[in-house]
């Protein structure tokens, strides 16, 4: 294979990408960019330089990679795609920079912090004919694409209720801390797209309670509990139970929740890991005062790449071939007016209607 300067032919013709906000989170992508072939990773950007030098020494990249503002970086590299790692509350700016220098942007959730923001970032990258996705890394998942499958299969019958639990006690510290409703706007966003793959659904209403435990050492609502009216994309009904807490120590489920999914004709459970069952009721003559169920194999189609890891790829790859990512931003806004449908029900103490 032929090689130029110590790098694959393959790799001289990658789409360049430029990282902006190296804190911590930003090595996932970092790690995922410099192991394609078909990405090129030029430029490292942070309002801390620090944090970029950093970055750049943790994966002894050369310090001339490290820009002071994200113009300058592709202006200097010629990027053509921008990974925004930034915080929620940088994320329109960046998005809306990079647009405008002609980049595409894959960026981490949630798309915004509010929805003015997110339809303008919406509109420009409609505007400039450029891909802005967002980071749902709950959805590349072995197992919750086969519940997924499982489901849309039809074969336990029409989606009627989902339930999910998240019980973790993370300690980050930063700006989680002082947001005023943690919980919703930084992790919340995660498990109610989640939701909307599961069910291959979207939002009608909310109506939320959030409230802060007395032993939170967060500034603002650590927890939550959400009652969601869905709408299938085949016009079924369903009702979303949406229960979390960021300060719950103890008997903890997984980062990706814990599901119950109950259908007309059985029910399935996923522990947000590696288990997944489903039981299917068993046709009877008569009706029984509690029915019989038999087990259902779910087959688990193995992902090499899952995660930040798996998307990552999966939106470059779209965007290369001139194909939708699965996150893109006119659909995943849905699952930001589901956050930000929940956080005005929570201060009003009202049933919001959910509208984009």
């Amino acid at each position: 294979m032929t090689k130029t300067l110590g790098r694959t032919k393959e790799q001289t013709q990658a789409l360049k990408v430029v990282v902006v906000g190296c804190g911590r989170m930003a090595r996932a992508w970092i790690e995922t960019a410099l192991a394609m072939k078909n990405v090129a990773l030029v430029g490292l950007v942070d309002l801390h330089r620090a944090a970029a030098e950093t970055r750049a020494a943790e994966f002894k990249l050369p310090m001339s990679m490290v820009f002071d503002s994200l113009a300058e970086a592709v202006k200097q590299t010629g990027a053509k795609m921008v990974f925004d790692v930034t915080i929620p509350a940088a994320h329109a700016a960046v998005t809306l920079e990079a647009l405008g220098l002609g980049c595409h942007v894959i960026g981490e959730k949630p798309l915004s912090d509010n929805m003015v923001d997110a339809k303008k970032m919406v509109a420009a990258a409609k505007r400039n004919g450029l891909t802005y996705a967002v980071m749902q890394n709950r959805r590349y998942i072995a197992e919750i694409r086969a519940l997924s499958r499982l489901l849309r299969s039809g074969k336990i019958g029409d989606v009627q209720e989902v339930h999910s639990d998240f019980f973790l006690e993370p300690h980050f510290g930063g700006f989680r801390d002082e947001m005023a409703f943690p919980l919703l706007i930084d992790m919340a966003i995660h498990s109610l797209d989640q939701a909307r793959l599961i069910a291959d659904a979207d939002p009608v209403s909310v109506y939320c309670h959030s409230f802060n435990p007395a032993h939170s050492w967060y500034k603002g609502d650590a927890s939550a509990q959400c009652i969601f009216e869905m709408k299938s994309r085949a016009g079924q009904p369903l009702v979303y139970n949406y229960r979390g807490s960021w300060c719950a120590g103890g008997m903890n489920t997984s980062w990706q929740c814990d599901w119950r999914v109950i259908c007309s004709k059985g029910t399935a459970m996923w522990d947000g890991e590696q288990s997944l069952r489903v039981q299917k009721k068993k046709p009877a003559k008569n009706q029984a005062f509690v029915k019989d169920f038999h087990e259902v194999a779910v087959p688990v189609k193995a992902m090499k790449h899952q995660a930040h890891d798996g998307l990552i790829r999966a939106a470059v790859a779209a965007i290369a071939k001139g194909e939708v990512p699965e996150t893109v931003c006119t659909d995943n806004i849905k699952s930001l007016a589901m956050v930000l449908g929940a956080i005005e029900s929570a201060k009003t103490g009202k049933k919001v209607k959910i509208r984009v």
